[in-house]
């Protein structure tokens, strides 16, 4: 897996997004136990990626560095 991709166990025709009305429950649970201060900042865009991308940009990586762990 690269480094900018997000796993996902599902082959889906879009690149950019997932199905929008299926939240992933790892990723809400991920989303949810970030800090008040970082969800409070985060873009709609942002948001989005964060819930549904099957891959982010190099800039949400940037932003999530802390919280990303290296395997």
């Amino acid at each position: 897996m690269k480094p900018n991709q997000i796993k996902d166990t599902k082959s889906k025709p879009s690149q950019t997004t997932e199905n929008r009305n299926k939240i992933n429950p790892e990723r809400k649970m991920a989303f949810e136990s970030l800090p008040p201060h970082i969800r409070e900042n985060m873009t709609e865009e942002e948001v989005q990626l964060f819930l549904y991308a099957r891959e982010w940009p190099e800039s949400m990586f940037k932003k999530f560095d802390e919280f990303i762990l290296a395997k």
